[in-house]
């Protein structure tokens, strides 16, 4: 596990798969996604090596059911007074009542999740939500998040704006790899998940902090450059 400075209130989380984000109130903490159902003794390790304590995450907010994002969220969920939030369209996954729709995988990307080894991940234990959300509402953390529903990767994925600090939590529907920026693989929908993509390339954000690979710098140009690429 590694801990990435981004901004003062904001770590990247890089855990043993996947990633996952904390962002500081004034010492009350909010994380985005929370990895692999392994992931809470790193995300607890990480707390503490930053001088807080579990029992200061107050939020836990999903992108998305996917067992690399929300795999963490059950036992974090029991470490306090912690608010668990996901789209309406992805509770009932994360709750473990309807079973995980599989993606829609073309061969490359079909080639790519086994050699990465997604499919030998833990399944997410099921997860209480608190709060189901819907797209246009907010947050209360980092001045306000604003939730943008981002439908494709999943049917309930969301993305996550903070206009006052200029931040984009994108979940998987953006990918920063090898300095590359693109939008995600692994969806039901690619089509679906390409409009939301352009939908963020419009929101005016300076960094996007994406589901998988390095934040993005310049995000609105960066993602405006990309979108303009996509076949309509």
């Amino acid at each position: 596990m590694k801990i990435v400075a981004i901004r003062p209130e904001l770590h990247l989380l890089l855990l043993e798969f996947g990633q996952a984000y904390l962002w500081n109130d004034a010492g009350k903490l909010t994380l985005v996604d929370t990895g692999i159902a392994t992931s809470g003794k790193d995300i607890a390790a990480a707390i503490e090596e930053l001088g807080f304590s579990k029992s200061d995450v107050g939020h836990v907010v999903l992108t998305h059911f996917h067992e690399d994002h929300s795999g963490g969220a059950a036992e974090i969920s029991r470490w306090g007074d912690v608010t668990v939030l996901a789209h309406r369209l992805e509770t009932p996954v994360i709750r473990g009542d309807t079973p995980a729709p599989p993606p829609n995988f073309t061969d490359e990307e079909r080639a790519l999740h086994r050699d990465l080894g997604a499919h030998l991940l833990p399944a997410a234990p099921p997860c209480r939500v608190d709060r189901e959300l819907e797209d246009g509402d907010v947050i209360d953390f980092g001045g306000g998040a604003r939730v943008i529903h981002t439908p494709g990767h999943t049917d309930g994925s969301i993305a996550l704006h903070l206009p006052r600090p200029g931040v984009l939590f994108t979940g998987d529907t953006v990918a920063h790899i090898d300095g590359q920026v693109m939008p995600g693989v692994f969806n039901l929908d690619r089509a679906q998940m390409l409009r939301s993509f352009r939908r963020l390339a419009e929101v005016d954000a300076r960094l996007a902090c994406v589901g998988h690979g390095e934040p993005i710098v310049d995000a609105h140009a960066a993602l405006t450059a990309v979108a303009a690429t996509l076949p309509a």
